[in-house]
């Protein structure tokens, strides 16, 4: 972006400005931290009238200040001096809202510049705020590019944190975790454990779990440990306690994925229940209204058209557990029109079409789509891109294994995301963690696990 002003010789009668801004959850709280005012009616989560629901309402000054932004940035630009303002502010907007803000030249006197401003939410066109303000135009040229200009990243887990409150007050899911040989599997079993989250069963060698409980300085009375001395051995008595309806949710440990997951797949034995396995990472991005998943990162290497509609399907069915009542799927591929040289997005177009004759149920299915306008409302306005999920995709799907893996990377290590990371298709959840994953993605793993859960049974029932 670049930043460019105008000299009151330059500018004229009519001359006019507009931006698109999406007023996020974490743009109330960074701006209740940089004013002061923490009107719990501006702070989303909170009942700040007593009425059982919480607001989140955008605050006026707030508004007013993308009046202020678009003053500063664009028209006329950097190096303004605002001399008054006169709003009036007609409604509120709310967290979520997309508002369009807009200035018009209507006076030009001796240096100083008269504008006409509005705010208006962008989906119903109902006008927030109205009046007019006056400037000191710029006294000299400016330009530079903005992307040089600092940024500020909030890290906050409050998706996890709203997840592990629905999570917290269900009944403990009864869970087979194998191989908790080391303080990081076993640290993030006893955890979930302590939040009332799960009841573990560990399954595994006997004097390396201890082990790992005396690195922890954790105490193991009361949790019931099976000796299994081999990691192939230990996958295969989960899959077993799984049958015989002992546990619910089975937790990978300190093995590799493929040694867990193959005694899950053999036909006679194993825990299929008619769709592939696929994996999820749930993901808690700072800055994004919502949990993002991203489908599929760890088992399905190239998946065809039918492992696809496993994984869309898949991935749906847990949005919908979390909270995500009607999810929209971004199918993604490196552009956002059908190239038949480029496999994935005739995937993404027939993806989307079979969604629409209900062979997809339970969200909205669209794609190809880039990841740009895939996330960003702004891009998909730029491309020309309309429908339910361009620019606000709540689950990502990827083409293969390569593309997810980096994209999950890249949020956690880039934008510094949290990720919980389950399996789904089988029986029963299998909580997927890496060994590098946080406490707190561990616990939200297990949180995701014991909500889908419930859903199932309730479903069930």
């Amino acid at each position: 972006m670049i930043l460019e002003n105008r000299l009151f010789e330059t500018l004229k009668l009519g001359d006019t400005a507009s931006a698109t801004r999406l007023c996020t959850a974490d743009d109330l709280f960074i701006f209740a931290s940089a004013t002061g005012n923490h009107n719990p009616l501006h702070l989303p989560g909170l009942d700040g009238d007593g009425d059982g629901q919480a607001e989140a309402m955008v605050p006026s000054a707030f508004a007013a200040s993308l009046v202020a932004a678009l003053l500063g940035s664009h028209l006329p630009g950097p190096g303004i001096t605002t001399l008054s303002q006169d709003y009036t502010f007609h409604t509120r907007a709310k967290a979520d809202d997309e508002l369009v803000t807009t200035v018009t030249v209507t006076g030009l006197d001796n240096g100083v510049v008269t504008l006409a401003a509005q705010v208006i939410r962008e989906i119903d066109d109902m006008l927030i705020l109205s009046g007019s303000v006056r400037v000191q135009a710029p006294a000299k040229s400016y330009r530079v590019d903005g992307s040089t200009l600092p940024g500020l990243t909030v890290r906050r887990h409050r998706h996890f944190e709203a997840i592990l409150a629905r999570a917290e007050p269900l009944p403990p899911l009864r869970t087979a975790v194998i191989c908790p040989e080391n303080a990081a599997s076993l640290g993030g079993a006893i955890l979930a454990m302590k939040h009332t989250i799960i009841t573990p069963i560990l399954i595994g060698h006997l004097g390396k779990i201890h082990a790992a409980a005396t690195e922890l300085g954790a105490d193991l009375s009361g949790v019931e440990i099976i000796e299994e001395a081999h990691h192939a051995a230990a996958a295969a008595r989960a899959v077993a306690l799984v049958r015989e309806g002992r546990v619910d949710a089975v937790m990978k440990g300190n093995l590799h994925t493929d040694e867990m997951l193959r005694p899950m797949v053999v036909r006679e034995t194993g825990l299929r229940i008619g769709r592939r396995l696929t994996h999820i990472f749930v993901m808690d991005v700072p800055g994004l209204a919502h949990p993002l998943l991203v489908s599929d990162a760890a088992i399905n290497i190239a998946p065809d058209l039918a492992t696809k509609v496993d994984i869309v399907q898949n991935a749906i069915d847990l949005a919908i557990s979390i909270g995500i009542a009607q999810p929209r799927v971004g199918v993604l591929s490196a552009v956002e029109t059908v190239n038949p040289d480029i496999p994935s997005s005739l995937d993404a177009a027939l993806l989307s079409k079979m969604a629409e004759r209900g062979q997809i149920t339970g969200g909205f299915v669209d794609g190809p789509l880039a990841m740009d306008n895939a996330v960003s409302m702004a891009a998909a306005r730029i491309k020309g891109i309309k429908s339910e999920v361009a620019g606000r995709a709540e689950v990502l799907v990827v083409p293969g294994i390569d593309a997810g893996n980096m994209l999950a990377k890249q949020l956690a290590y880039i934008s510094h995301a949290e990720a919980a990371g389950l399996v789904m298709g089988a029986r029963v959840p299998v909580i997927l963690n890496s060994r590098s994953d946080s406490s707190m993605a561990r616990l939200a793993s297990c949180a995701v696990a014991a909500i889908h859960h419930a859903r199932m049974q309730e479903k069930a029932e």
